[in-house]
């Protein structure tokens, strides 16, 4: 037969007396609860202070979580940024480069426009030029030194003209063509240039060495007065140039006078201004045996 069914406590006293009180505690906290219920939906605020007291208890628990998740989105964070720092690095590289190259750049600009004011200077003092012209070649193969322009007669260039760049004077127009001239500079073996020097007016002729540099010979012999840092600048002799236009600075002491550099180096110059001959009048017809062999 199947075992007789135990939900119910027989007749033990016990046992019924512990099922109604769990009856009578369950309907209590029923009862209760229902009471707080209404309780905070009639009066919000009876429940502030034990809310108040609840959120203290778990505030130092909530703060230690906090603390917790803070310093492991940190962590994660450096451990991203040591993942990523080698491209930031390549990446910052490159940028420091286009930022030098672009330096580089404006000061290329800064430089042509002090050339290019310089040029402007040329054009705005008393004497006009006949026309600015670009350098497009230099005889560098040959023992003598000349230069070449891009301007002939159809801009005005005559032979004998002078031509200077924006530091000084660079040489002297030998013949001419359309659209061309060719230039004997300062430095050629067959070039003679009256000079004088600036703080006292001592004369001398500035002779062309073929070397790149310029024999200063004092016309008076005597005592050597020229010194280093000496700096010469045209007298005005002969009429092709006129006066007061740099030429050279001394370099070295020698016997009968000095070696100099010239101011206006033509290697180191794009554009030269071609001026009028100083008096054309003195130089007309005045050719000495030197211009004679330089027509050859």
């Amino acid at each position: 037969m199947a075992p007789p069914s135990k939900r119910r406590p027989g007749f033990s006293r016990r046992a019924q007396y512990g099922i109604f009180t769990g009856y009578l505690a369950a309907g209590i906290g029923a009862l209760v609860g229902a009471g707080l219920l209404g309780l905070s939906l009639w009066r919000p605020a009876s429940f502030n202070g034990p809310r108040s007291a609840a959120r203290d208890i778990v505030a130092p628990a909530g703060a230690a979580s906090a603390e917790i998740r803070t310093d492991s989105q940190s962590l994660v964070e450096s451990i991203t940024g040591y993942l990523r720092a080698g491209s930031q690095n390549a990446k910052l590289k490159q940028e420091v480069e286009l930022a030098r190259i672009r330096l580089a750049e404006a000061k290329a600009v800064q430089q042509e426009n002090v050339r290019l004011k310089a040029l402007l200077g040329l054009k705005e003092e008393e004497i006009a030029p006949v026309v600015v012209a670009r350098i497009i070649g230099s005889s560098a193969s040959s023992t003598r030194r000349f230069a070449y322009l891009g301007a002939g007669r159809n801009e005005g260039v005559t032979p004998g003209m002078p031509v200077r760049g924006p530091r000084g004077i660079v040489g002297r127009v030998l013949e001419t063509g359309a659209e061309s001239s060719r230039v004997m500079l300062l430095t050629d073996s067959q070039s003679v240039l009256p000079v004088r020097r600036v703080q006292d007016n001592v004369v001398a002729l500035a002779e062309g060495r073929g070397n790149g540099l310029l024999r200063i010979r004092l016309i008076n012999l005597g005592i050597n007065p020229l010194k280093a840092g000496d700096v010469f600048v045209t007298s005005g002799a002969g009429g092709f140039y006129r006066p007061g236009i740099a030429v050279a600075i001394v370099t070295e002491k020698t016997n009968d006078g000095a070696l100099a550099r010239i101011i206006s180096d033509p290697s180191a110059t794009d554009f030269v201004s071609v001026e009028p001959i100083w008096q054309p009048k003195a130089v007309m017809g005045a050719a000495t045996p030197v211009e004679d062999r330089l027509g050859e």
